[in-house]
């Protein structure tokens, strides 16, 4: 009876090292992709880069540009002001929900190039912070929704009233491309 308790055991034992084989981790080299976004009031699109992932495949860094337009009055017309922002931060993966949907939290520093038919600043350094979902409809590309907030407490200061800019709520969808198999 032990003999054929330990042979079913070693059995066993083997027969899972057959077949077990690491799996490729879907998304976790470097990905490319694109947004559209609200900042507060202000549209904005832009491109993002997603280092690969570290701390064994439970985080990454971010990096993303954004061309912005805050709308506003001048000389009595609606127009809007182009500006820039940039933003560095670091992504942790939060699990998944079933196989094809991952979450994740975002935080980080963001730099502000406000135009100077708005503010009287030519920088302004900020956080942001969101949580997003991303949606897996192939394991190398993804769709993301973002929900968060940006702290910069900008003011247009050369429009009447000195408004906010990029300054509290923030959404952003997209997708993102992964560069690796």
């Amino acid at each position: 009876m032990k003999t054929t308790l330990l042979s079913l055991m070693i059995l066993l034992f083997f027969s899972s090292l057959v077949f077990a084989q690491k799996q490729k981790k879907p998304n976790s080299g470097l990905g490319v992709g694109f947004q559209l976004s609200q900042f507060q009031d202000d549209f904005a699109f832009g491109l993002n880069m997603t280092s690969p992932e570290i701390l064994n495949g439970n985080a990454a860094f971010r990096l993303k540009a954004n061309q912005v337009y805050f709308e506003h009055l001048l000389d009595g017309e609606y127009v809007w002001s182009g500006y820039q922002n940039v933003s560095l931060g670091f992504v942790g993966y939060g699990g998944k929900v079933g196989q094809d949907i991952r979450l994740y939290g975002e935080g980080g520093l963001v730099g502000i190039f406000p135009s100077d038919r708005i503010s009287s600043e030519s920088f302004r350094m900020s956080t942001y912070g969101t949580f997003g979902f991303e949606f897996f409809p192939t394991p190398r590309f993804n769709y993301f929704l973002e929900l968060g907030v940006m702290t910069s407490r900008a003011r247009a200061d050369k429009i009447a009233g000195s408004p906010f800019y990029s300054n509290g709520f923030v959404a952003s969808v997209g997708f993102r491309i992964n560069l690796k198999d």
